[in-house]
This record gives structure tokens, sequence and C-alpha cells, in this order.
């Protein structure tokens, strides 16, 4: 059987790639501290020695638009175009190809849908910057087979909080089932607090620090019911008007399991978001 060697949640903040690689007076003065802390969050990765990585975001209106979106959609493919013209004019970030795995797509796809959900597939997926930033971060020599998996954060109407938490419980069950012996690392992407394009979007920290302050306590120390008794679709509104991709950290703390306490926890306060990266190890803290 699979192993879930690790399991990681992190940000995915699409000026890093830009950020680290400028140089002179181009580079932003917070960059060497990003930088350290990148560092030390994809060691966490490394140490965990993964043949393969189930990478789950959310599509930022690239390939998937109002006139057909799922709520949950699997990449069954062998390999994966990555990134798109705007990703690479605003932000710098350069096209990729990535290498996927489609026994083990396929194993999530039929076993998820005897399990209770609906997903979509698509054999022909184009990925952007939520799964291909944390490529960059974590393995920038994208050497990895993945597995995609998108999330509806974006479109109404949205899956509610419970139903994030469940698809992560699932998705970590379906692994573990998965007969190949393979070391699998599974790892999320969304938002603390975010607003785009609205009054609050550049202020000196992310629009709603108390928020974030709540979110990063909910996430380290697995407090499942805790955030699921403050989390609503309703509620998510408030902290930002892009916030609801906080759902997709509470599917990586389903991933995880209730009361699991990460064992890397870091953040960095940017200028108008914080960003926040978390590692578990469910066999323990790999030698």
């Amino acid at each position: 059987m699979a192993t879930v060697a690790a399991v990681i949640a992190s940000t995915h903040h699409p000026f890093y790639y830009r950020a680290s690689t400028s140089t002179g007076a181009d580079r932003p003065p917070f960059a060497d501290e990003w930088v350290a802390k990148i560092e030390a969050f994809r060691e966490t990765l490394t140490k965990a020695r993964p043949d393969i990585l189930v990478m789950v975001g959310s599509d930022h209106f690239h390939q998937l638009w109002l006139d057909n979106m799922p709520q949950f959609l699997v990449g069954k493919a062998p390999y994966f175009d990555a990134n798109w013209y705007n990703e690479e004019r605003e932000f710098g970030l350069p096209r990729m190809t990535l290498p996927g795995e489609e026994r083990l797509s396929a194993h999530i796809l039929r076993n998820g849908l005897d399990a209770g959900f609906d997903l979509a597939f698509s054999n022909e997926l184009r990925i952007d910057h939520s799964i291909t930033c944390p490529i960059i971060t974590l393995r920038p020599d994208a050497d990895l087979p993945i597995v995609p998996i998108y999330t509806n954060i974006f479109a109404p109407p949205l899956p509610r909080p419970q139903r994030f938490v469940e698809l992560g419980r699932t998705i970590r069950q379906l692994v573990e089932s998965w007969p190949d012996d393979k070391r699998v690392a599974i790892i999320g992407t969304g938002h603390l607090s975010l607003e785009l394009g609205g009054p609050r979007q550049f202020g000196a920290h992310g629009p709603d620090p108390e928020f974030d302050r709540k979110a990063v306590e909910w996430i380290a120390s697995g407090d499942i019911e805790g955030c699921l008794a403050e989390v609503t679709l309703d509620s998510l509104h408030l902290p930002g008007n892009a916030t609801h991709g906080f759902m997709d950290f509470m599917l990586m703390m389903g991933v995880a399991g209730a009361g699991a306490k990460a064992d890397h926890v870091d953040s960095l306060d940017l200028f108008h978001t914080m960003e926040a990266y978390f590692t578990w190890y469910p066999s323990g803290v790999p030698e």
C-alpha cells in the first residue's frame, strides 16, 4: 500500500518567483527573509522522500469558466502543461511541463466516486500557479509525477467548508488504499484573508490580521471543529473578498486529521497578505 509521507499546506503567492530571482535594485527588501523561510519549508518535503505529489489547488478562471464549473476535479493525464500567458506577463512565471501519475489519478477518481464524491475529471487539464507555485517553492526541479486536484473556491454556488474537510479525509484514505508501494506527499494551497481588487487589497498587512491569527492557530493545532464552528460560506466574505480560498486549507486539515499538530509551522506577513506554511508527518518526523 502507498504511504502518506507528508501532508503540506501553504499559500501560493505568484510573486515569489520574481522576488526570489531578482537582483540589485529590483530585489524587494523582504526577498531574503522570504527565501530563507521557503528553503526551510522545502526541506520538510525533501526529508519525506516522496515519489509522487498529490497537488490540491484551484483554477483562477484560466481553464474552468462559468460555462462548465466542476466543484472538484481530478487531472488524469501523462503530462500537464502549466502556467498561462498572463502569469508569465504579470508574475514572470515560467512555462512548465509536469509529469502525471495516471494510475493514482484513476484510483482516486474511481474510488472517490464510490465514496460519494461526484468528481469531474480532465484528460487535457492545463494548470496554473495554484499548483506551479508550490512546485517552484517545494520541488523546483519539478521532477516528480503529480496528481492535480482542483476545487471550486471562486464561482458560487460553492461547496460548504465541511465538504472540503470531508474531501480531505477521503483523499487521505484513497491514497493510503492505493496498492502501489510508493511514498506520496499530499500538498494543498489556499489563502488566508485576501482581498483582490477591493479597497483592502494593498494594506500594510492582510485585510484581516485577526482572522489570519486564528486561521494559523486552527491549522497548526488541527482544530477542525473549532474552525468549522466559526467558518461558513457567509463568514468568509468578511475577512476579504477572496478569502474563500481558505477552504483549501480546511481540506488539508481534513487530510492531516482532527487534532493533528503540524510538525512545521511558519508564516510571513507581507504588505497585503500573510504567507503561511505547514507540514505534518503522519508516520513521524523522518530521520
